[in-house]
């Protein structure tokens, strides 16, 4: 299934100048359990969506009270260079939306 498909609210947002953090809150218990038992959100493969080294994946965290998975990951580029295309963070989590998940 799309992860789309399984939560309420996907979305990234600065986690300071250099790191860029996601949010994955899943609809209900159930399905938030399902997708982190399943492995599917992992260094590996979040890497391999954002063609980043799997190093540059700092920190995966499974909160249980928020049914909610977040990520942290360098930034590829810091915030307010010249080269960013997006200061806030606020629109990197569109590759999430249609990331396959195997439960």
């Amino acid at each position: 299934m799309k992860l789309r498909e399984l939560a309420d609210v996907i979305r990234s947002k600065n986690a300071g100048p250099y790191e860029l953090t996601f949010d994955i809150m899943f609809k209900t218990q159930e399905i938030y359990e399902k997708v982190a038992a399943s492995g599917s959100i992992s260094a590996a493969s979040f890497a391999a969506l954002y063609n980043i080294h799997e190093e540059d994946v700092m920190e995966i965290i499974h909160f249980h009270p928020a049914k909610a998975i977040k990520v942290t990951i360098v930034r590829p580029v810091s915030s307010g260079d010249l080269r960013e295309t997006d200061v806030y963070g606020a629109q990197q989590h569109a590759p999430l939306m249609d990331f396959e998940v195997n439960i």
